[in-house]
C-alpha cells in the first residue's frame, strides 16, 4: 500500500470534542484536506445503524478513531460494563462502517494500558498479550486490544489500510483537571496553583515520588498520528511517546516552579507509588522518521496558561 495523500481528502476525527480529537482537528487545519464532523444529535457512535448511515452520507477518505469512554481508576473499577461495552461498540461500528463505505485509511488510537502490568521496560510493541493486564483498567484495555485486533483482522481479510498507534501518558489543553478523576500531571497543576493562590506552605503528592513516568503533549501526538496516516501502512502497532521519563516527585517540583509556587512538597508515603516505571519503547516510530518536539517544561507552561484561561470550565470533554 502506498503513502496516503491528504490533499483533497475528506477527514473525520471521531471523538473531535475530546482532548486528542481537538488536537487532531487543530493540526489538520494545516493540511490540504476537508474536515467533516457530525452533530451530537445526528450520531450515536454506540449504535451501528447511526454510524453507518452518517458515514454512508459523508464518505470519509480518512478516519481517526479517537472516540472512547475514558476515566480514572475509580470510574474503571465501578463501571466496568460501560467501559467494555461502550468502547467495543464505538470502535467496531466505526471500523465496520469504514469498510462498508470504502474509507481508504483508518488510524485507530489505542493506549499504553494495553500492555501487561509487568511488561519489561521500556515497553516494546511485542509485549502486547504477553502477560496479565493491570486489574484497575483491564476493561478499557481489553476493549482497546479488541480494536487493535479488529484493525489487523480487516487488513488481513479485506486488505484495508487500517493501522493502530499506542500513545503514552498524554497532557494538554482540554485535559481533565478534576482532582477526583484526573491523571497525575493535570492534578499536580491544579494542586500547585491552588496552593499558590491560598498561600499554603505546601501541597501533597501520593507515594514517595520515585515512580517514573513518561509524558507526551497532545499536540505532539496529533502530529505523530498525521505522520503515520501519511506514511505508515503495516499491521504492526506503533508506540507514540516522548522517549523521556521523569520521577513524579521531580514532576511536582517542575510544575511548582512553572506555576510559581514557593512552598514545599509533601510526599504521602501511606499512599501507593503505582508501577515503578512505565515508559514506551519508541524505536519503531523514530525509525520511521518521527520524534517528539515539545519539551516537558515548555508543554507544562502551555497547559498552565490554558488552565488559567479556562479553569472555570475544566471538566473532561465528552
Amino acid at each position: 500500500m502506498s503513502n496516503f495523500d491528504l490533499k483533497g481528502a475528506r477527514v473525520w476525527v471521531a471523538g473531535h470534542n475530546g482532548m486528542v480529537g481537538r488536537a487532531l482537528v487543530r493540526r489538520l487545519r494545516n493540511e490540504p484536506c476537508t474536515l467533516i464532523e457530525p452533530s451530537v444529535q445526528r450520531i450515536d457512535l454506540r449504535r451501528q445503524a447511526s454510524v453507518e448511515a452518517w458515514m454512508a452520507d459523508e464518505r470519509p477518505d480518512l478516519v481517526f478513531v479517537a472516540a472512547a469512554k475514558v476515566g480514572g481508576i475509580h470510574a474503571n473499577d465501578t463501571r466496568p460494563a460501560e467501559f467494555l461495552y461502550d468502547n467495543l461498540m464505538i470502535e467496531a461500528n466505526i471500523i465496520e462502517a469504514a469498510r462498508i463505505v470504502g474509507t481508504s485509511k483508518l488510524v485507530f488510537l489505542g493506549s499504553s494500558c494495553i500492555y501487561p502490568k509487568f511488561a519489561p521496560q521500556p515497553i516494546h510493541e511485542d509485549a502486547l498479550l504477553s502477560g496479565p493486564l493491570e486489574p484497575t483498567n483491564e476493561w478499557y484495555a481489553i476493549a482497546k486490544i479488541a480494536g487493535i485486533k479488529l484493525c489487523q483482522a480487516y487488513r488481513k481479510q479485506y486488505g484495508l489500510d487500517f493501522i493502530s498507534a499506542q500513545p503514552t501518558n498524554l497532557y494538554g489543553p482540554f485535559d481533565n483537571f478534576d482532582l477526583t478523576s484526573s491523571h497525575v500531571l493535570p492534578a499536580l497543576i491544579r494542586k500547585a496553583h491552588e496552593a499558590k493562590v491560598a498561600g499554603a506552605p505546601d501541597f501533597t503528592i501520593w507515594g514517595s515520588g520515585s515512580a517514573l513516568r513518561e509524558f507526551l503533549h497532545v499536540d505532539d501526538l496529533a502530529d505523530a498520528l498525521i505522520f503515520l496516516a501519511k506514511t505508515y501502512s503495516d499491521a504492526d502497532i506503533v508506540n507514540v511517546g516522548s522517549g523521556q521519563e521523569i520521577a513524579i516527585g521531580d514532576l511536582a517540583e517542575l510544575i511548582g516552579d512553572v506555576v510559581g509556587f514557593k512552598g514545599g512538597i509533601v510526599r504521602d508515603a501511606s499512599k501507593p507509588d503505582g508501577t515503578p516505571r512505565k515508559r514506551l519503547d519508541t524505536d519503531r516510530l523514530e525509525g520511521l522518521g518521527w520524534r517528539a518536539s515539545i519539551d516537558l517544561r515548555q508543554g507544562i507552561e502551555r497547559v498552565y496558561d490554558w488552565y488559567l484561561e479556562n479553569r472555570a470550565d475544566t471538566a473532561p470533554a465528552s
